[in-house]
């Protein structure tokens, strides 16, 4: 079994867990709707690069009898 000759330092510790951060998602903002997304996605509203590629359904008022 591996056992270590010297303590670790708490500088070496720490310069290990330097690169274990979170980074930030790259969000846009949609040109026509002015909402968030993540880029290279279409935004819930159905809008990408300023054009709508997806349709909403028509919510069906027949549903409700």
């Amino acid at each position: 079994m591996a056992v270590q000759k010297s303590r670790r330092t708490p500088a070496t510790r720490g310069m290990r867990r330097s690169h274990d951060k979170l980074k930030k998602p790259a969000v846009s903002v949609d040109p026509t709707s002015g909402e968030t997304h993540l880029r290279h996605r279409v935004s819930p509203d159905g809008f990408y690069r300023g054009q709508q590629v997806v349709t909403q359904p028509e919510p069906n008022d027949e549903d409700d009898e």
